[in-house]
């Protein structure tokens, strides 16, 4: 077979394989975003605490660098997830949907504090229900293939 002839022939793949993946409703999207800004939100508050707690002056410079370690590690759940979602992975829902279930109560306890920390809770709390309807909304479900009936991904 000739040069010429192998670059001509074409395998034999059904046309709608060859197609380009459907775009995300942009519920979905919103969601995606939504979550990412909550991850990069808690990853800038551990770097804080850490440079606080090395070059700072804090009460407790152990607490504040364990505190900032652990708000880096918890900053890694709604970032992976969002860029899931961003996606349209399946699995990336559940992490998501954990990640403002965890965000809740977080935000009643900013309130509670008052002062300038409830501004920080009226918007910690609106994100993490405006992404939860979107994560429950039947489009965003079936754009990510969860539903009655559906085979798991």
């Amino acid at each position: 077979m000739s040069k010429k002839q192998s670059r001509q022939q074409t395998p034999n793949v059904p046309a709608a394989a060859v197609a380009a993946p459907a775009a995300l409703p942009r519920r979905l999207t919103a969601a995606a975003v939504l979550t990412a800004l909550e991850g990069l939100a808690l990853a800038g508050l551990g770097v804080y605490m850490l440079f606080v707690g090395i070059a700072g002056d804090p009460d407790s410079p152990q607490q504040a660098e364990t505190g900032g370690v652990t708000l880096l590690a918890l900053a890694a759940l709604p970032l992976v997830a969002a860029r899931g979602l961003r996606l349209g992975r399946r699995w990336s829902r559940g992490p998501a949907l954990i990640t403002q279930l965890m965000a809740m109560p977080v935000a009643w306890t900013l309130w509670t504090t008052g002062g300038a920390m409830t501004a920080a809770a009226v918007a910690l709390a609106l994100a993490a229900v405006a992404v939860a309807a979107l994560l429950v909304n039947p489009t965003a479900t079936e754009a990510l293939g969860i539903g009655p009936g559906e085979q798991a991904r």
